[in-house]
């Protein structure tokens, strides 16, 4: 399947590298901490804290629990499509994606961006003065996780 042209080619993942990570890291500098995508007409911001000389919404935007080995370890769909999550941001209201608020059990507010054909969503949490703090992103791999964005957009508010 093409994918849209505002979309950029996913990131080359096979083989993984001792470098992956600093090749991403570079996209990711370049995509939200030299300039910061917009969501809104506002800036999306996310925690500086850092773990291991990176951002901690960098790992979250890369890795997954793998709970076998106890650790974080490099998700390569996330990483394949991390390219991708700026540009989504970007291109908020296209035919391609679903962007919606909704509200979690817990009271929050988050914004799912989600390029349902592509499989890839984005996750931020929405703050009530509007600003968007970007959470994580994830590869749709599992047909109950489809089904419960798919819930959640229907009760979107």
């Amino acid at each position: 399947m093409s994918h849209p042209e505002w979309l950029p080619d996913l990131f080359q993942v096979n083989p993984w590298t001792s470098t992956s990570y600093d090749e991403l890291y570079c996209l990711f500098r370049k995509d939200f901490i030299e300039s910061q995508p917009n969501y809104e007409g506002l800036t999306v911001w996310f925690y500086p804290e850092k773990e291991n000389g990176k951002e901690l919404v960098f790992w979250h935007l890369t890795t997954r629990d793998d709970k076998d080995a106890g650790e974080r370890l490099p998700d390569l769909r996330r990483c394949e499509r991390f390219p991708w999550i700026r540009p989504m941001l970007d291109q908020v209201g296209c035919p391609e994606e679903l962007a919606w608020d909704y509200e979690e059990g817990d009271g929050t507010i988050k914004t799912y961006v989600w390029l349902g054909g592509y499989d890839f969503v984005v996750v931020l949490k929405k703050y009530p003065d509007g600003r968007r703090r970007l959470i994580t992103s994830f590869w749709v791999e599992y047909g109950h996780t489809r089904r419960k964005l798919k819930e959640k957009y229907e009760s979107r508010i």
